[in-house]
């Protein structure tokens, strides 16, 4: 079941979100055990352990410890399940509560942790494990954005989805960051790790049959092979005028159906994604031209790359009333566009977390302001926290992962604080992150069991340690 399902069926959504059976308020410095059982974790990291236990011993606001000791490792604990095909490392990561392997999810819950690889060689082939199973779906199908590990396994929405639906596949939603994730963490991999066992011809087809799918929602020749429609009440699931979506005018940027939320996109070319595919695109030309030694496809990732950095600079920047120059969200290359941000990374918020812009940048700056205001229509601010949601979960659900994104994007000091502070009051008495929580009451929540948002707010905390321990007091 997708995210929207899942809600339906727990009572998750709007009133009598799920709690925790676990009650925290006992007193200040008494927390509950609420990680798995040692015996029942999926994957036991020396690394990470050794890394909680420095957080713990040295950081002495004890509810920060107890956070970090739940969150950071909870993909490991929870998610993984690792196994050896033909002597090679293969790795399905679920997201928590769904069980399918998202791209985008998957190597979002992994990457905080290649800072560790050197450290512990199962770590390191875990993450191995990761890229090449990334390979294998997107050989599958480079449209869809979630798999099961099991190839034969049909979808529930094979019934509901008029797509070109195949075994093996969850829910085939294009979306451009499916393709960037897996991009950004083999190039961390390679960085971290010099090793080059995951790059072998399979990985370079993938990363041409990349290209191809970027080269043909630019949508030159016509809308291309990919159209989805779903029967759902549900209006951010589906994709209108035929499953193509409005028309968008050829421009050099590259259509996105969905947002990383999962959510239909209004006009298809999404800025962020945009902008993060940017990046992707020339991390991958460094890798094929280094590793495959193909300077013609090298090239040519470094050519699509150009011209959507170019697009973006000609059509993505608006001038807002209050905030002047700034990015716009969606835009469909005729002059119009789209004003807001969504929680869900890539962000117009998490830009610089992606390599995609410098936080210093005017432009940026004009951005932020702007997407953690009133003048977003996804900015809730209420009694208990404020931040940014979406329209996946709805009106007035703060999503943590705003607020972590928030912090992994500053440099002031107080800001930071402020982000962290807010996130150990608002887990709602569960030691865990959640997909979002009732800006009035941190104890209506969606998903209890979400993993990004958990390794997130470790890979936050973890950072702030290194960084600027005397914030975590």
């Amino acid at each position: 079941m997708n995210r929207k399902t899942f809600l339906q069926h727990t009572g998750a959504l709007g009133t009598g979100l799920a709690m925790h059976p676990l009650s925290f308020a006992q007193s200040k410095n008494d927390f509950p055990v609420v990680r798995v059982a040692e015996n029942q974790r999926h994957f036991k990291s020396t690394a990470i352990e050794n890394a909680i236990k420095t957080f713990q011993s040295n950081v002495k606001n004890k509810e920060l410890g107890w956070l970090f000791h739940n969150c950071f490792p909870n993909t490991l604990d929870t998610t993984v399940y690792y196994t050896e095909k033909d002597g090679k490392p293969d790795t399905y990561v679920i997201t928590g509560d769904i069980d399918a392997m998202w791209l985008r999810d998957s190597s979002a819950q992994v990457y905080p942790y290649l800072q560790f690889t050197k450290q512990d060689p199962a770590l390191h082939r875990l993450i191995a494990g990761v890229i090449r199973k990334q390979t294998h779906f997107i050989l599958k199908d480079p449209y869809a954005n979630a798999f099961y590990n099991d190839d034969l396994k049909v979808s529930e929405w094979k019934e509901t989805d008029i797509t070109d639906m195949k075994p093996g596949i969850h829910e085939r939603k294009w979306e451009i960051d499916s393709l960037c994730y897996p991009i950004r963490l083999a190039y961390r991999f390679w960085k971290e790790t010099g090793d080059l066992s995951p790059f072998d011809a399979t990985w370079k087809e993938g990363i041409a049959l990349t290209l191809k799918t970027f080269k043909q929602q630019q949508r030159k020749d016509g809308p291309g092979p990919y159209k989805f429609e779903r029967k759902t009440s549900w209006a951010t699931d589906g994709v209108p005028m035929g499953g193509y979506g409005y028309p968008v005018k050829p421009v050099g940027l590259i259509c996105s159906m969905f947002r990383p939320s999962d959510d239909a996109t209004i006009f298809a070319y999404l800025v962020p994604s945009n902008l993060f595919a940017v990046v992707s695109l020339k991390q991958a030309a460094e890798m094929i031209a280094a590793i495959a030694k193909d300077a013609a496809l090298a090239h040519e990732l470094e050519q699509l790359a150009a011209e959507v950095a170019a697009a973006v600079k000609k059509y993505a920047q608006i001038t807002h009333p209050e905030y002047g120059k700034m990015y716009a969200y969606e835009i469909n290359g005729y002059g119009s566009h789209v004003l807001m941000d969504d929680a869900n990374v890539p962000s117009l918020l998490g830009l610089p977390y992606l390599g995609a812009i410098s936080g210093a940048d005017p432009l940026y700056q004009a951005t932020r302001r702007y997407v953690w205001s009133a003048e977003n229509p996804f900015f809730f601010k209420g009694t208990a926290a404020e931040g940014i949601g979406g329209p996946h979960v709805g009106k007035d659900m703060i999503w943590p992962m705003s607020i972590t994104m928030r912090a992994l994007t500053s440099g002031n000091p107080e800001e930071i604080r402020w982000c962290i502070h807010t996130l150990q009051k608002t887990h709602g008495g569960t030691g865990f992150m959640h997909e979002s929580f009732h800006k009035d009451n941190p104890e209506k929540f969606t998903r209890k069991w979400f993993a990004w948002s958990n390794t997130l707010f470790g890979e936050l905390l973890w950072k702030t340690f290194k960084e600027r321990p005397a914030l975590l007091s």
